[in-house]
This record gives C-alpha cells, structure tokens and sequence, in this order.
C-alpha cells in the first residue's frame, strides 16, 4: 500500500489556476454588466465606434421597477441619447473640443448639458417623491442657522431678481436640495428652482454667482408645485451649471485666481 491517489500531482497548483479562472470570468461577467448602459460606443459624429473594445454586449435584460413603474429591458431599451445638439466641431478629427452654435444655456450643451433621464419624480423606499417643498410637509422645520424664506435673491449682476418663497426637502436625507424664487415682474413670472449648492444664504440676502438677472426667467420649470422630476433636476442644474462659464463673456476667457 504504498501508492497514493493522486501520485504527484499538486493540489495547490490546482487551487490557485481554479482560483485564476474563477477571477478572469467574474471579470468577465463585471464586465458585460457594466455595458448595459452607454454601449455600443459611438464617435463624434454618432456614428458606431470602430474599436468597440475587448468585450461583447451583454444580453438583454429585464428589470421589474418598484412602484408600478413597468419594466426596463437593456441595453436595447436604454434611453436614446440626445441627436439634436447645437455643437460644431473645431477640427476634422475625433477628440477635439466642439464649439456652441446658439445659447449653450438654453440648448443644453457644454457645462450646460443635461442627459434624458426619465420624466418621473425619483421615489423613496415608500413610494412617495422624495423631494417635496416644505410647505407640502409638516414634518420638517428649521431648527439651526438662517431661514432663507423671504429673503431677496441676488443674482451675478448684483440685480435683485425676487425672494425665497419655499425650500424644498429630500425627506429620507433629511436635508434641503432646493431653494424656491418668486420671480419679481421685470425677471420673469412665477416660481424657480434653484440647487442649494448653487446660493449662498447671507444674512441680508441669497447670492446666485451662476448666472445674471436677465437669465433668470430662462431657468427650466418644473411641472407640479409639489414635486419635481428627474429630467426637470437635470436640466434645472444644468442651466445653473452652464452659467459659471457662459452667463458672459468675459467668463469665457482664461482667469487668474
């Protein structure tokens, strides 16, 4: 009885070329996964990429969404990127900077671009839109540093646009994602949403550096006075976004901090 099972074969060696392979397919399989979104890859021109890289798409894949909001296949089924971009190429090849045509703020471009999300309130794990005004809520109050409420809103210009009307909440966070303007009549009518972090609360007044008093009645609405949707979020930072570069011209030039 001295011969053994396995002779010399080396149960070590094996453990780690299995571990090996193991490792390669996960990364294999992370891969895929991460594809379902954003691929296949396109050129400046929208046009498909010649080098799609190493790995294949993944199949589809249906997802159920919460909340009675339907089903989700991708990557067939992902949003269709936007085609219809106010932009012109500085030079012939790919990789090169593109240019504006029109207003960059109102078209979406550059700074101020914004991606086609879906035009539906992002809910929390109840079901109910997760960013409401405080107005709509008893469950908040402010409880430490200044109410904005009421307060003037500068803008850029130093031009007096309106006042904070509203600030509006991410309830499960617990924190203000927005700050509400009524609009004075010589800037525009109605109310405005502006990302927190995009004002600075004074003690006499709200500061909006971003953009100008004559931008103001450019800013996106939102549809309901009691929610807001994930395209409207998008395109609402966006504007505000690409005012810190084209709400003049003289921000366009290089600057010495």
């Amino acid at each position: 009885m001295t011969a053994t099972f396995f002779g010399q074969f080396d149960l070590a060696s094996l453990s780690l070329w299995l571990f090996w392979g193991f490792f390669a397919l996960l990364i294999f399989y992370i891969q895929r996964e991460n594809m379902r979104e954003g691929y296949p890859l396109e050129d400046d021109d929208g046009r498909a990429a010649a080098n799609q890289g190493l790995f294949p798409l993944p199949g589809d894949k249906t997802f159920r969404l919460p909340h009675g909001r339907g089903e989700l296949t991708v990557p067939s089924g992902q949003n269709p990127d936007r085609t219809d971009l106010a932009l012109e190429k500085t030079a012939a090849g790919n990789g090169f900077p593109f240019q504006p045509t029109g207003d960059p703020m109102v078209d979406g471009v550059g700074p101020a671009s914004w991606a086609p999300r879906r035009d539906v309130p992002e809910l929390d794990g109840h079901g109910h839109p997760k960013i409401v005004p405080m107005a709509a809520t008893e469950h908040f109050v402010v409880a430490a540093g200044r109410d904005p409420r009421g307060l003037p809103v500068q803008a850029g210009d130093h031009e007096i646009v309106g006042r904070i009307s509203d600030m509006w909440i991410d309830e499960p966070e617990q924190l203000v994602r927005y700050l509400e303007i009524e609009l004075s009549a010589p800037w525009g009518a109605g109310k405005r949403l502006v990302p927190m972090t995009f004002a600075r609360i004074k003690s006499d007044r709200v500061k909006i550096r971003s953009i100008f008093g004559k931008h103001f009645a450019g800013v996106p609405q939102h549809a309901s006075p009691r929610q807001v949707t994930l395209l409207e979020e998008d395109k609402i930072a966006g504007y505000y976004a690409g005012g810190t570069l084209y709400a003049s011209e003289e921000r366009l030039e290089p600057q010495l901090g």
